[in-house]
C-alpha cells in the first residue's frame, strides 16, 4: 500500500509534520544503520517526546516503509516514463536519465534503500521491487541490442548492473551545493555511458 500520500495528509506541531518527521528518521537511519536506530535515536534528533512521532506512524518499521517507498515510487515512475519515447535507444537513454534525476531529487532517500540488507519484511519487499526495476531495465537493453542501436555481445542483466552501478555510485559523492545540478549530471552519465571517453 502506497502511504507516502497519507503521511503527507497528516500534520502534526508547527516544523514537525509528517514530511519533517519522515525526513529526519531517514537522515538517522542512515548514518545510524536501521537496525541500530531506536524511535528514542529519532525523539532525540527531532527535539520530540517518542509520543509525538507516534502522531504520525506506527513505529519505525512504518517510517522506514514510507522512505523506501517514496525511493521506489520515483524509480518506478521513471521508467513508466521511458516508455513513451520512440526508440528502444531512446527509452533506454530516457530510463538513465531518470533514474539519475530521481536520485538527485530523492537522494536520502535512495541512499538509505540502497543500503538496506533484506532484514525485515520491509526490507525483503523493497529489494523485490529494486529486483523488478533492473529485470525491466534489462528488457530495454535487450530491445536495444536487438534493433542493432546496441552491441549485443554483452549480458543485458550485466549491462543493466553495471549502469546501475554508476548510477548508484553517485551517492557516495553527489551534493547539491556542489553546482552540478539535475540535468547536467544526468546529460553526463548518459554522454558517457552511451558515447564513451574517447574521442571518435
Amino acid at each position: 500500500m502506497n502511504t507516502a500520500a497519507t503521511t503527507r495528509s497528516r500534520r502534526g506541531r508547527p516544523g514537525h509534520d509528517a514530511d519533517a518527521v519522515l525526513r529526519v528518521a531517514v537522515r538517522v537511519f542512515t548514518e545510524r544503520g536501521y537496525d541500530r536506530t531506536t524511535m528514542d535515536d529519532v525523539a532525540a534528533a527531532l527535539g520530540l517526546s517518542k509520543s509525538s512521532i507516534y502522531h504520525h506512524v506506527s513505529g519505525k518499521g512504518q517510517l522506514l516503509e514510507r522512505a523506501l517507498d517514496t525511493a521506489l515510487g520515483a524509480l518506478e515512475a521513471a521508467l513508466a516514463k521511458a516508455d513513451v519515447d520512440t526508440t528502444p535507444l531512446l527509452r533506454l537513454q530516457s530510463a538513465v536519465r531518470g533514474s539519475v534525476q530521481v536520485l538527485v531529487a530523492e537522494l536520502p532517500f535512495v541512499t538509505l534503500l540502497l543500503r538496506v540488507r533484506g532484514n525485515t519484511a520491509v526490507e525483503r519487499d523493497a529489494l523485490r521491487r529494486r529486483r523488478a526495476i533492473d529485470s525491466r531495465f534489462a528488457e530495454l537493453v535487450r530491445a536495444a541490442q536487438n534493433d542493432g542501436s546496441l552491441r549485443a555481445d554483452l549480458e543485458p542483466d550485466l549491462v543493466s548492473r553495471l549502469v546501475f552501478g554508476t548510477v548508484n555510485s553517485l551517492i557516495e559523492w553527489y551534493r547539491p551545493a556542489r553546482g552540478l545540478d539535475a540535468e547536467q549530471l544526468a546529460d553526463a552519465v548518459v554522454s558517457m555511458l552511451f558515447e564513451g571517453l574517447t574521442r571518435g
